[in-house]
């Protein structure tokens, strides 16, 4: 379990600086780390840590009120990780902003990883998602949960894109960031490169795609493309390789791009025979 509690009555004390101004540092960023929010969220975190996948915890603060119900969730963190709890006015204050779950860790991202270190990594028969100028945290974090849901194998980020691991991408994906693969780095036309040299068959996801998601034919490897909102992928990408879309009624332009992602990953998820 982790280190027992330790009660914090000054928001400036020292040992909790990591957690202070959330949403301000959320902008200017961590230096490596990251702040995971919820019991969800911690739970994951938890595993990942014990997984030895590179993820790690430096500290917990909890609301005071919801220590007694975590016990079986910091019983994954050894006891070098401390644990600190605060009442709501001091939590708050530390937060800078009321935080109704009471639940946060500072967690410490894995070293960063090249398209090329992940591939390595996949498995022989694999679903990956690829992601082009994906700049919206609420999508991202949904493009993970839908990843983690219908069993993608990874993620592979292009360098526009945001990252995965901001505060509200890893709540949205209720912690699937921290379950699948990901990589960030590479400029798009790279990694699509590199995803169809190691033998995968590339689907851009578009509404001008030449056929519809239910027509992807089953293959040993599979990478699923997504552009960014609004203006999608781009047409050196489109016209490089493989499209599809999905069908719909006429009226809108196109579905938001994570509700695309959950459909077409259903749909060749059911083709490899990854779902039933």
């Amino acid at each position: 379990m982790a280190g027992a509690p330790v009660r914090i009555e000054d928001p400036s004390d020292p040992r909790i600086a990591g957690f202070v101004s959330i949403r301000e540092r959320d902008l200017t960023g961590r230096d490596g780390l990251f702040i995971a929010e919820g019991t969800v969220v911690l739970r994951m975190l938890g595993s990942a840590q014990a997984k030895a996948n590179g993820f790690g915890c430096d500290a917990i603060l909890l609301l005071e009120n919801r220590l007694s119900g975590l016990s079986g969730v910091l019983a994954a963190f050894g006891n070098e990780v401390p644990v600190y709890v605060a009442s709501a006015a001091v939590f708050d204050a530390v937060a800078g902003f009321n935080m109704h779950r009471g639940v946060l860790a500072l967690g410490r991202k894995p070293a960063s990883q090249t398209g090329a270190g992940l591939l390595g990594r996949v498995p022989e028969t694999s679903l990956v998602l690829a992601g082009c100028g994906l700049s919206n945290h609420d999508n991202v974090g949904s493009i993970f949960r839908n990843a983690a849901a219908f069993g993608a194998d990874a993620v592979f980020l292009d360098e526009t894109s945001c990252d995965p691991l901001y505060r509200k991408a890893i709540r949205v994906s209720v912690g699937s960031v921290l379950s699948v693969p990901f990589s960030r780095g590479l400029g798009a036309q790279a990694m699509l490169e590199g995803l169809a040299s190691a033998g995968f068959e590339i689907w851009g996801l578009s509404p001008r795609g030449a056929v519809s998601v239910a027509a992807i034919p089953a293959a040993r490897r599979i990478a699923l493309v997504l552009g960014t909102e609004g203006e999608g992928l781009p047409q050196s990408i489109l016209s490089r390789f493989h499209t599809a879309r999905i069908p719909q009624r006429p009226g809108l332009d196109s579905l938001n791009v994570a509700t695309a992602s959950g459909i077409a990953l259903y749909q060749i998820a059911l083709a490899m025979g990854r779902v039933d």
